[in-house]
């Protein structure tokens, strides 16, 4: 069932993240990239588009109650990004996995991430994960985002305020919303290489929502 599960991940990755960072290249020298992206998917609406609720239980099971988490920490370039950085078949401990306790919806997930991105990042899986928990730490989750318990109409412009009000030094040119088929995705935010401050991205504001309005669709 696991393994279904990252299938069904990892497609949902794939077409994300193209999307978001623009064209990648695949393998690449670890370490060597520009900044970070961390994205935050809101999990009832992969619920509502893409996630089956028998292959996808620790996410879009009842009464999972989820709401943003963590999508990815992906190494970006000012153009592109580098991904599969790593050796074939190299995996995460669970010493490192349990890193992540928290963070991804599913194990599955955090092992895709860091096949795919983290082995781009030069660090260690432990550290990787630790690096993911630092950035998700740094957000703020606005208020009326934190507690949504109906369907909401949002447009981009004005969730991206509401993540600006929420987070000191954060601009709307250093992130973007992500929708689909008038659903809000997720959120994409730039962060500098250190983790340290928010910085801008163009190419990442540039592939933002083009819908005029979406749907935050409410925990099931």
């Amino acid at each position: 069932m696991k393994r279904l599960a990252l299938v069904a991940l990892s497609l949902l990755c794939f077409g994300a993240t193209a999307s978001a960072q623009g064209f990648g290249s695949r393998g690449g020298t670890p370490g060597e990239f520009d900044f970070y992206v961390l994205a935050l998917s809101w999990s009832p609406g992969f619920c509502e588009l893409d996630g089956d609720r028998t292959r996808n239980r620790e996410q879009c099971g009842e009464s999972s109650g989820l709401r943003f988490v963590v999508h990815g920490l992906w190494p970006q370039n000012e153009r592109g990004y580098p991904s599969d950085c790593g050796p074939a078949g190299r995996s995460p401990s669970r010493l490192a996995l349990s890193e992540a306790d928290g963070l991804f919806p599913s194990e599955s997930l955090a092992r895709y991430e860091w096949r795919k991105h983290g082995t781009c990042s030069g660090s260690s899986p432990g550290d990787y994960f630790r690096d993911v928990r630092r950035a998700r730490d740094k957000v703020a989750i606005p208020p009326a985002l934190a507690k949504v318990d109906r369907d909401q109409s949002w447009t981009a412009i004005d969730l991206e305020r509401a993540f600006v009000a929420a987070n000191p030094g954060l601009r709307t040119d250093m992130m973007s919303v992500a929708c689909k088929r008038g659903v809000l995705q997720e959120v994409r935010i730039c962060l500098s290489k250190d983790l340290r401050e928010f910085r801008s991205c163009q190419q990442v504001d540039r592939s933002g929502c083009r819908a005029r309005e979406f749907t935050v669709v409410a925990p099931r």
